[in-house]
């Protein structure tokens, strides 16, 4: 049997290094090259792992140039693992495997085919959850199910800690289906289209907070969107970025004001009113490093108004 994995991140090498510990035969390995990974979240060099393992690897910029196609086709591999991915595989390289691609997403498809799953999931307030092995199709996250693996969300996690828990499960998955394809006992099924729904794109201006949210949805906001993502963010005096990376949700007992102004700040932590509550700040970046004072604002993505005043509750 020959396999080809391709990949750019974390998933990317928890699968290459679940193939190494399974014994499961990879013949070639595509890794993104480091010249061209700066607005991937989360980029592993996975080419490190396969140089050590004396597996041979092409690092790429763009997986559908000729120069891959080339190499994959002349290989004939059986299956190509196509893992942490962001770039869609081109034809040319789906008919190049013979039994065929498999891909990997970490919702129970088919619910939550799509963009961004882990932020969505941890947006949603999704708790009990599981990821997918999959095989490639022309559609959306649509092909046959190899295996699902279940994981947990705490209300607590930040994205950095889904990623992990999430890497976790896929360890567990891809050893188990690795094996029963090696034991030629693996059992696929089709997925119920009735049951699919879809997560649309998210792009870093999504991060920007609205003040009049509950504090419940900013705080899953904050964490959804955290490193290894570009965070979430508000606007200090209206122009001046400021990145908030760790926070919580504290109750309001003395403070009137305006959501998004900052009602304390030290060095500590920095509590910004919010419409029920106040979100206390414990790391956050100032882009501009510009003075924070008490009394200011910081502006979300809508004007506040007095129906989104915060302080009747104490008056």
């Amino acid at each position: 049997m020959k396999s080809i994995l391709i990949g750019a991140v974390s998933s990317s090498k928890k699968m290459l290094e679940s193939m190494i510990a399974t014994g499961f035969p990879v013949t070639y390995v595509f890794s993104l090259d480091e010249e061209y990974s700066q607005n991937v979240s989360g980029y592993q060099p996975i080419h490190m792992i396969a140089e050590k393992y004396h597996i041979p690897y092409q690092k790429f910029k763009k997986i559908n140039e000729k120069e891959n196609i080339e190499i994959i086709t002349k290989i004939e591999p059986d299956y190509i693992f196509v893992i942490g991915l962001s770039q869609l595989v081109g034809k040319e390289i789906m008919d190049a495997a013979k039994i065929g691609v498999v891909g990997f997403h970490p919702t129970p498809l088919p619910k939550m085919r799509g963009r961004a799953a882990n932020v969505w999931q941890m947006l949603l307030g999704v708790h009990r959850t599981k990821c997918s092995m999959f095989m490639i199709d022309g559609g959306i996250d649509s092909g046959d199910i190899l295996g699902q693996e279940e994981y947990i969300i705490e209300d607590t996690d930040y994205a950095s800690d889904v990623e992990i828990k999430i890497n976790e499960a896929l360890e567990r998955l891809a050893r188990r289906v690795l094996k029963q394809i090696n034991a030629g006992t693996l059992r696929v099924r089709k997925q119920n289209e009735k049951e699919a729904t879809y997560l649309l794109k998210r792009t870093p201006e999504d991060g920007w907070i609205n003040w009049c949210d509950p504090i419940e949805y900013i705080y899953r906001l904050v964490r959804a969107v955290s490193r290894p993502f570009p965070g979430a963010y508000a606007l200090y005096d209206k122009e001046h970025k400021i990145i908030i990376w760790k926070a919580k949700p504290v109750e309001n007992i003395k403070y009137i004001g305006i959501p998004g102004q900052i009602a304390y700040i030290d060095e500590h932590y920095m509590d910004i009113v919010c419409k029920n509550g106040i979100l206390r700040v414990t790391e956050y970046e100032n882009i501009d490093q510009v003075k924070l004072i008490v009394g200011h604002k910081l502006k979300g993505t809508t004007e506040e108004s007095i129906g989104c005043f915060s302080g009747k509750e104490i008056l």
